[in-house]
């Protein structure tokens, strides 16, 4: 066994044996005596306790207190008026309560210091009011700790303090900041009602059994980075001002995490959550950095940008837009942080947008109703089995018409990737209308990149039978291929560039259309300029007289043209030349007489209108099938 250090003040070293103990008991002298407390003689204690009057300042590091003497030494310090201790500035750092310290309703208009302190049976501090900082570093508390309804009007600190039972800190009002890093809470942890004006640091605390946070409210940010719930954990109507850190934590036996309320960030960056666990979080933004799940998870969610970069799934993971205010128990949770004046104006409750879904194995994530404007989807595996729930919401490209050097440039309505938007940025410049990446350092994807990932998502739409989202990310796959010089030939770029002028890669009914009335018109002027004959020629019979036989044969001469343009651009030949197209775009022969020049017009447009009529019959069927 180690020899205890002697202090740094002048202690009282009763007992002490150079053998055994050279320091002995390490009380602090009594002013004006050379003993501690505890070891003072009768005389010598009631003179000095008589001489303390409400409001003293005491100073009683290192000394054993039982719990007699702590009575007498409040009793001493009790204000009439009041009948309570109050106590000045109060040092208790080192000190030993052999059974329970008893500070109820104690009222320290000082500091007070417990640094070191050991409660060597339970700790009662329910309505005390420390008016100073009181320091509780490094306290061990062997019974339970009682903190009800205590008032700090400074800051409280418990860095690395020892709870070996239950620490109970329901309705506790901290003015300043409350700082429980390292603290170890051995059995269950009360903080139900707590309200804390500063920040607040559990950072690294560790919670064996459960830990009960029931609708506290913290001003400033709350800090629960690398803290350890090996029990239940109750976060039910928490209300936080500030940001909301538990990066690293680590929770094996909560089920559920909130409703909790942010104003600004809720970080659960490195978290581990090992049970089934169902998270209710209405924030300004929620990161889920490199969160892992190991069982099934659903993500309830109000207001917030999520970012789901590099989370792990082990299981089926919703997340999913709340549509109404979380409620706790019968009551709904006030949304206030997020609400007040003060904050900045968020964003609609019901548009959750989903920042990035990059290194996420897909085949387990579901999205229900989110908003995935600004979502990177680069990097992230199985993407074709992700799940895409409800009204889900993709960027469209830039809207009315823009001008490419002197080519006016209109862009078609459809749902676009984040990832398009940054390789135009990159490719056309800022100016160009498309979203910009919100790191402009960041690598641009390349065209091939983003075609697959629409090839990828398109699967995912065709599973789910929704048909024109399908067609949408074949539309933005097509574009990328025709745009990518290295991983498509310059033939089938030139290709892809024929299939997206005709018919907008056979998605466009439209454009096709229109391609088809031209062709149509087009045909109907070519047949009544060269086409059709101007009139149709009369049959000639002719014959050859052989003694009294007489041989005849009737031959049609080939339609020829006569006349001038005002001949040719009659309305009769325009019904007979809308006639000769109209048939040519269902593969039927019109049986018109029909010049040479006529006949192979006729034999292109039955090539080429019921290809464009097809293409547009393709473009509404992609548009309503389900």
């Amino acid at each position: 066994m180690s020899t205890p250090l002697p202090p740094s003040w002048r202690y009282c070293g009763h007992d002490a044996d150079p053998a055994t103990d050279p320091v002995g008991c390490l009380g602090i002298h009594v002013p004006g005596h050379t003993k501690c407390l505890a070891h003072l003689t009768d005389t010598d204690r009631t003179t000095y306790l008589t001489g303390l009057t409400p409001g003293a300042d005491i100073d009683h590091r290192g000394t054993f207190f039982t719990p007699d003497l702590l009575q007498i030494l409040l009793h001493a310090l009790t204000d009439p008026t009041t009948s309570n201790p109050h106590l000045g500035t109060a040092l208790f750092n080192g000190a030993q309560f052999s059974r329970d310290a008893r500070f109820t309703d104690t009222y320290f208009s000082g500091t007070a210091e417990f640094k070191e302190t050991q409660f060597l049976g339970e700790a009662h501090f329910q309505r005390t009011h420390f008016s100073g900082n009181a320091w509780f570093q490094e306290t061990q508390v062997s019974g339970d700790a009682w903190f009800e309804m205590a008032q700090f009007s400074g800051t409280v600190s418990f860095v690395r303090a020892n709870f070996s039972s239950n620490a109970q800190f329901h309705d506790v009002h901290v003015s300043g900041d409350a700082e429980f890093p390292g603290v170890k809470f051995s059995g269950n942890a009360g903080f139900g009602d707590m309200q804390v004006f500063g920040y607040t640091l559990f950072d690294q605390a560790k919670f064996s059994g459960d830990a009960l946070f029931d609708r506290t409210k913290f001003s400033g940010n709350a800090s629960f980075r690398s803290a350890n719930f090996s029990g239940n954990a109750w976060f039910d109507a928490v209300l936080i001002s500030g940001d909301a850190l538990y990066a690293g934590a680590r929770f094996e036996g909560a089920s559920a995490l909130g409703p909790l309320v942010c104003a600004n960030q809720v970080e659960l960056s490195r978290v581990v959550f090992v049970l089934p666990v169902t998270l209710e979080i209405a924030a300004k933004k929620l990161v889920c950095e490199r969160t892992r799940w190991e069982s099934t998870a659903t993500v309830r969610v109000r207001y917030a940008e999520v970012d789901l970069s590099q989370a792990v799934l082990t299981a089926p993971t919703a997340v999913t837009v709340h549509p109404a205010p979380f409620a706790h128990r019968t009551n709904l949770v006030p949304e206030t942080p997020l609400t007040s004046r003060d904050s900045r104006e968020p964003r609609p409750p019901d548009r959750v947008r989903i920042l990035s879904v990059q290194g996420v194995d897909a085949a387990h994530l579901v999205l229900t109703d989110t908003d995935l404007t600004t979502c990177l989807f680069s990097g992230a595996f199985h993407l074709d089995q992700i799940r895409l729930e409800g009204r889900t919401t993709f960027a469209g490209p830039p809207t009315g018409q823009r001008w490419r050097g002197i080519r006016p440039i209109r862009y078609t309505r459809r749902r676009t990737l984040a990832e398009e938007h940054h390789w135009r940025t990159h490719t056309l410049g800022p100016d160009a209308g498309w979203h910009r990446p919100a790191d402009a350092a960041a690598r641009s994807p390349d065209a091939v990149d983003v075609a697959a990932l629409y090839r990828q998502l398109r699967k995912t739409f065709e599973d789910g039978k929704n048909e024109p989202g399908a067609a949408d990310f074949y539309y933005g796959e097509c574009e990328m291929r025709r745009h990518d010089p290295t991983g498509t030939t310059k033939g089938e770029r030139r290709l892809l560039w024929g299939y997206w002028l005709l018919s907008g890669y056979g998605l466009r009914a439209s454009r096709a259309f229109t391609w088809l009335l031209a062709a149509m018109s087009l045909t109907v002027l070519l047949l009544m300029g060269v086409g059709l004959p101007t009139h149709d020629p009369d049959p000639a019979t002719t014959g050859t007289l052989h003694g009294s036989k007489i041989n005849l044969s009737t031959s049609t001469p080939d339609p020829a043209l006569h006349g001038g343009w005002q001949q040719r651009l009659t309305w009769a030949r325009a019904e007979k030349a809308t006639r000769v197209a109209v048939n040519s775009v269902v593969f039927r022969s019109s049986g018109q007489n029909l010049t040479t020049a006529g006949t192979y017009i006729e034999m292109t447009s039955r090539l080429l209108e019921p290809t464009l009529l097809a293409l547009g019959v393709l473009a509404i069927r992609g548009r309503i099938k389900r």
